[in-house]
């Protein structure tokens, strides 16, 4: 009998934990602007949103993204769920519906069989059917780690773009996912164990999330992935010109999640987010195990948007630009 195949133990990360350091990215894509006679180009690369918009018409706007990522968990299929939920959230994010993706796959050849890459395609497929988004095709790559994800192209209404940079001081922040799944994912991969919660998390769209925030007339947003809820919040804090309180007692974390911290289950992502953060942010009596929470590198995670909305929990507030671009309460 053939043993099961452990995905994560090809990955070198795992999931958005595998991304590249948001202070060298800055750095790699500063002075890369628009390209000439970019007029329509709605958002671009000056905040560091999640997708790109360029106007169509006076009603239209589209929305572009792709997002790719090794394994999080071992499981094949589930592993496809969640690559597909994390690339459609991009558009979610900007307040827009996904309309067609392309399947973005790398795969390692005579290591790992085929038949667990049908398994990630088929993830993939199901969420995109979920999401009443069109996957046709994609491109694929023979290389040495699996790694997959979805070029996503959607609509968005110009007039109800949520983006990083319309903040007011004011609002409530709420946020419409448990952190924790970046600890827990690190967890499994060191052990085996699987948390059924993380995954429920991670494969959930942020599609109603998203519908409730433009009904609420939100505007400003992001989803919280790679760069932790601190480092996500960093930026919107940024592009506002603003400072984001943030009530540590409010927000809330995965079953298990704290006790993977404790027992040392935290992904250098994570270490490096809350490195980067470091320098604008006021930890006031905060612990470290606190802060590597708030720091996690989520993947799929939840959107982090400025308004209320029904069902999620209010975990800070916009404040007027101070000395800190995100204090902790």
């Amino acid at each position: 009998m053939t043993a099961p195949v452990r995905l994560t133990t090809y990955a070198r990360g795992g999931g958005c934990a595998c991304k590249i350091p948001p202070g060298e990215l800055e750095a790699m894509v500063a002075g890369l602007g628009p390209a000439a006679g970019a007029a329509d180009l709605l958002v671009g690369l000056d905040h560091g949103d999640d997708a790109a918009v360029v106007r169509w018409d006076a009603a239209t706007g589209v929305v572009a993204t792709a997002d790719f990522f090794t394994p999080v968990v071992d499981d094949a299929y589930d592993w496809g769920r969640i690559a597909a939920a994390n690339a459609l959230s991009d558009v979610y994010a900007m307040g827009g519906d996904p309309l067609i993706a392309l399947n973005l796959l790398c795969w390692p050849r005579g290591v790992l069989p085929v038949e667990l890459a049908r398994e990630v395609l088929r993830g993939g497929r199901d969420v995109a059917r979920e999401a009443g988004c069109h996957l046709a095709g994609g491109h694929s790559v023979d290389d040495d780690g699996p790694k997959y994800g979805l070029a996503v192209t959607g609509v968005v209404r110009p007039a109800e773009l949520i983006t990083l940079d319309a903040g007011r001081a004011g609002l409530p922040l709420s946020l419409t996912k448990p952190l924790g799944v970046g600890v827990l994912n690190a967890r499994h991969k060191a052990t085996g164990e699987v948390f059924a919660e993380a995954v429920a998390a991670m494969t959930t769209l942020n599609r109603d999330a998203a519908r409730a925030a433009v009904a609420a007339g939100v505007r400003c947003g992001t989803d919280v992935t790679g760069f932790g809820l601190l480092g996500h919040a960093s930026k919107l804090a940024r592009a506002s010109g603003l400072t984001v309180a943030i009530d540590v007692t409010r927000v809330p974390y995965l079953a298990g999640a704290r006790e993977a911290v404790r027992d040392g289950h935290v992904s250098g992502g994570t270490r490096r987010n809350l490195e980067w953060v470091a320098p604008w942010t006021d930890v006031g009596g905060v612990g470290e195990e606190e802060l590597l929470l708030l720091a996690d590198a989520q993947t799929s995670g939840g959107l982090l948007v400025a308004g209320e909305l029904p069902g999620a929990p209010v975990v800070g507030e916009l404040l007027p630009a101070g000395g800190h671009r995100v204090v902790l309460r």
